[in-house]
């Protein structure tokens, strides 16, 4: 008997594991869809894009190292001119001498396998606080693009929950639809044995008869349309059409708490003051135009020579008749080094720096201006909301009123329609006033939960976990 009973609830157990398996939650469906929509996508990739710009800023201060070589054939030639050189006499030991111009004219050759090498290393010491405050700018877009990542976000949510509660609605009209089609039933069997004790005509039981049939194009209808409820949420989440086919909302509805908000959380409102920000920080970056650049560098350098010749077409000395022709093995220069300090001091710039300072300052007062305009457009969208919140929320109770009368008619007529009282037509038609009043209530709660969400949007106070 224990078995039996531990079997038993191992298989209720793994039957509500694939239940939680096959039928997603709001927050799911959510969750999916925020990893699937393609602007959130793409305002990542754009904050990653800044993020790296903010490492770059970084990495000005890191030292660079850079090594360079070559190696080649060389050869070199010069011409050499001289001048008339007059040597002055020494007492009585040279009697001095003159050498007319040209008498020294030579042509010098080099030639060898030369090799060069050179590595340098630098370092920004000082960026005229530029590098700072563009680090500063660059934080400020970040957060700029950060705010408009959670106004994407929201708009996700609020299409993705509104396809849920569609699905509510139809879900709920297809309940009407089946009571009411219920009670047809019930009636068509009472008509019958009316009919055929003549207390009814065949016109008034073929009423009845198109009553069933319009209930069962209505349901059709139904299938249709939540079959493109499927396929859109399918698309919108990549979760597959046969785990959303099983989804069984309900409608009910949504009180916000954020009636008494303000606009100030709003991700546009913070969007624009720290774009504000970075346009200041920038301003600052470009006044920064004339201050001194200063830099450490070091170097070091070889250059060699291998299997050298230098020589000379003429002899060196007129009358000695010999030229130079000589062959060193190699030679080397070797280290040539360099260190120290070096600034760049930017006095006159072609007035690009005061055009640049000129142009952020423009773009500042273009954020301000957006500033005020969306400050204006958001105080007015919250008061429609709060608005259309209170009325969705008198029209759910004046559509149950209208509900409690249509059912109360309904069951009246029906009591009437069986002692002969009341045609089919009277019934049908109370039939299909309770369906629209049933039909009426459900779709004023399904708008009360959208003015809801609007309403929570408009302070940026929509909550995931109230929906």
């Amino acid at each position: 008997m224990k078995k039996v009973l531990f079997a038993a609830v191992l298989l209720l157990g793994m039957q509500g594991m694939v239940t939680a398996q096959t039928m997603p939650s709001l927050k799911d469906l959510i969750n999916s869809a925020l990893q699937q929509d393609a602007t959130l996508k793409q305002q990542t990739l754009e904050n990653q894009l800044t993020r790296l710009d903010d490492e770059k800023l970084k990495d000005v201060f890191l030292p660079k190292v850079e090594l360079s070589g070559k190696s080649g054939y060389l050869y070199s030639a010069a011409t050499l001119r001289s001048p008339e050189i007059t040597i002055p006499p020494v007492a009585n030991v040279f009697p001095g001498m003159v050498i007319p111009e040209g008498q020294l004219d030579n042509n010098l050759h080099i030639s060898g396998i030369s090799a060069l090498a050179d590595a340098k290393a630098s370092v920004l010491l000082y960026s005229g606080g530029k590098v700072k405050y563009l680090k500063e700018a660059n934080k400020e877009k970040s957060l700029a693009e950060n705010m408009l990542m959670e106004k994407s976000r929201d708009e996700v949510v609020t299409a993705i929950s509104k396809i849920y509660d569609q699905f509510a609605l139809l879900n709920e009209s297809a309940n009407v639809l089946e009571k009411g089609k219920e009670r047809l039933e019930i009636m068509k069997k009472t008509a019958d044995k009316a009919l055929g004790y003549g207390l009814i005509t065949p016109y008034d039981s073929k009423k009845i008869e198109l009553a069933q049939a319009t209930l069962d194009s209505k349901i059709i209808e139904y299938e249709g349309k939540k079959e493109l409820l499927i396929t859109q949420l399918s698309l919108l989440t990549g979760i597959e059409k046969e785990r959303l086919a099983d989804i069984q909302p309900q409608l009910k509805p949504m009180y916000s708490t954020a009636s008494g908000n303000t606009i100030r959380e709003r991700a546009e409102i913070k969007a624009l003051t720290h774009g504000i920000n970075a346009a200041g920080y920038k301003i600052k970056a470009e006044q920064r135009w004339w201050a001194p650049k200063v830099m450490a560098q070091t170097s070091a350098s070889y250059f060699g020579l291998y299997n050298n010749r230098i020589s000379t077409s003429d002899p060196l000395l007129p009358g000695t008749g010999k030229k130079l022709d000589w062959h060193p093995a190699n030679i080397h220069v070797r280290p040539i080094v360099q260190v120290g300090v070096g600034f760049k001091w930017d006095i006159f710039d072609g007035k690009e720096g005061k055009n640049a300072t000129t142009r952020a300052r423009v773009e500042k007062q273009i954020l301000e201006s957006k500033m005020k305009d969306a400050q204006d457009k958001l105080q007015l969208n919250l008061a429609n909301n709060q608005t259309n919140y209170r009325i969705a929320n008198a029209q759910i109770a004046l559509k149950e009123k209208s509900r409690e009368i249509a059912a109360t008619a309904l069951t009246n007529i029906e009591k009437e329609f069986r002692y002969g009282t009341k045609k089919s037509s009277d019934y049908i038609d109370a039939e299909n006033d309770l369906e629209n009043a049933e039909l009426e209530y459900q779709t004023a709660i399904f708008n009360q939960r959208r003015a809801a969400i609007e309403l929570m949007k408009a302070t940026q106070s929509l909550d995931i976990d109230k929906l």
